[in-house]
């Protein structure tokens, strides 16, 4: 149902991110480790997903990325985040080692109905991009328990 969202798509030297990883409500696609395990694709941030009574609360690592060049949008319930920077050819690093996008990242969630998506709203605190996501009412309402008869 989700398989052509991506959080990789269109990030700097990546594919098509395969597989997917269902964390809390929302449905993130990365890639599969053989142990089980969960691994980022390449170039893309790491993100946390905080589950409130009245919101859901996504904390992107966006650390270097100027909040100008951060852009968020929802489209058919999917929400883009993705971020941009220029490193001119001369100051480009030489990595050792390299666990963090330098020039671009995209991270993909599926919002499956719950969020108001007209009150989204973002803010960006110490390098890490805050996006608050406010619950439908019905996203709302405490799970109904079943009495086993």
């Amino acid at each position: 149902m989700f398989g052509r969202y991506h959080t990789a798509r269109g990030a700097q030297g990546c594919g098509p991110a395969s597989g997917k990883f269902r964390h809390g409500k929302f449905e993130h696609f990365g890639r599969h480790m053989r142990d089980g395990g969960f691994r980022r694709p390449k170039y893309n941030v790491p993100l946390n997903i905080t589950d409130n009574e009245t919101n859901f609360e996504v904390h992107v690592y966006a650390v270097g990325f100027a909040k100008d060049n951060i852009k968020l949008s929802v489209t058919d319930d999917v929400l883009y985040i993705s971020g941009t920077r220029t490193i001119s050819e001369d100051d480009e690093p030489n990595f050792s080692r390299q666990e963090f996008p330098v020039k671009s990242f995209e991270r993909v969630l599926s919002l499956n109905g719950q969020v108001e998506v007209e009150n989204i709203s973002a803010k960006q605190v110490d390098g890490v991009l805050i996006v608050t996501l406010p619950k439908t009412a019905d996203a709302q309402r405490p799970a109904q328990e079943i009495k086993v008869d």
